[in-house]
């Protein structure tokens, strides 16, 4: 890995708050495209449209998606605007390349009703992290934060008094999300009976700090992204109830329901934390399908010749 894709990473993590995930997937793409500029004998600094035509040309020819293609592009676009910034390169030739035109697909959600069952059947559990994944689970849905910015909500940042969390987005920019009533009081559960005992895990070498991030894991340490998603799978095993969860499908679910409820576009783009209203219109046409869905169902012979 060169200088310049190291300080870039680095930027990524510590400046723009990207999760760990986020991260790999931009080193991968770049690592990917650096191999191929080396094999050609081509400099970073000489890149052209050509070059990159080429590039996409393998890809597409070695089975890469073109979603993921597209992926490549948008990672390569900031790296070398990166480089252009801090004068590693004189242009940036990403910007004049368009990418592979895929098809829309919109985001998965669940019903209500799917929602409403995995929190009653997650709450018949005996086991002592009940009351965490319960917690989890309630403030996914009814926030619909991401999985990053679950994990690094620290104890301070909640407030149960007034039902609102401060949530550090991407870019590190701020923003207040309410939580209703019963969510206040999974919370207030966990914080009283689970947290304690997993905090008094956490082993105390003069190295690692003291957690004080909202949720910790089992052995009382931060909670990653990664054993975010391995609660999440484990919560599917112990209730039997497999719906594919994730936290992008609670955070779609919250959205979407809000839509179809009323609430504004522009409510839950800042309750999503999205720069662009182009990011939330998505949602319309989650809503839209689902009203041709239903309609389909109640008049069956509507497609028929």
């Amino acid at each position: 890995m060169n200088k310049p894709q190291k300080e870039f990473l680095s930027y990524l993590k510590y400046n723009l708050n990207y999760s760990d995930r986020t991260i790999v997937s931009y080193s991968y793409d770049i690592d990917r495209f650096m191999s191929f500029i080396d094999s050609e004998g081509i400099l970073m600094d000489q890149v052209d449209l050509p070059i990159i035509r080429n590039f996409l040309t393998r890809e597409l020819e070695q089975g890469v998606s073109k979603r993921s293609c597209q992926r490549r592009l948008c990672s390569l676009r900031g790296f070398y605007k990166y480089m252009l910034r801090h004068e590693y390169v004189s242009e940036n030739p990403f910007i004049f390349i368009s990418s592979p035109k895929v098809d829309k697909r919109f985001p998965q959600t669940l019903y209500k009703e799917q929602i409403e069952k995995i929190f009653e059947l997650n709450g018949q559990r005996q086991d002592f992290l009940m009351p965490r994944d319960q917690a989890i689970l309630y403030l996914l849905y009814y926030t619909g934060i991401r999985a990053f910015e679950l994990v690094n909500l620290n104890i301070q940042n909640v407030d149960l008094r007034n039902r609102s969390i401060r949530v550090l987005g991407k870019g590190n920019k701020e923003r207040f999300v309410p939580f209703t009533k019963e969510c206040g009081k999974v919370i207030e559960k966990y914080l009283k009976e689970v947290r304690p005992i997993l905090y008094s895990r956490f082993k105390r070498d003069g190295k690692k700090k003291d957690p004080v991030t909202l949720f910790l894991n089992n052995r009382g340490e931060i909670l990653t992204t990664r054993g975010l998603e391995y609660i999440l799978d484990s919560i599917e095993e112990k209730t039997g109830s497999f719906m594919g969860l994730h936290p992008h499908i609670l955070r779609h679910s919250f959205a979407t329901h809000l839509l179809e409820n009323g609430a504004d576009l522009r409510v839950i783009q800042e309750l999503l934390g999205h720069t662009s209203l182009n990011a939330t219109q998505i949602y319309t046409h989650v809503t839209e399908e689902a009203m041709k869905e239903t309609y389909s169902k109640a008049f069956p012979r509507a497609h028929k010749k």
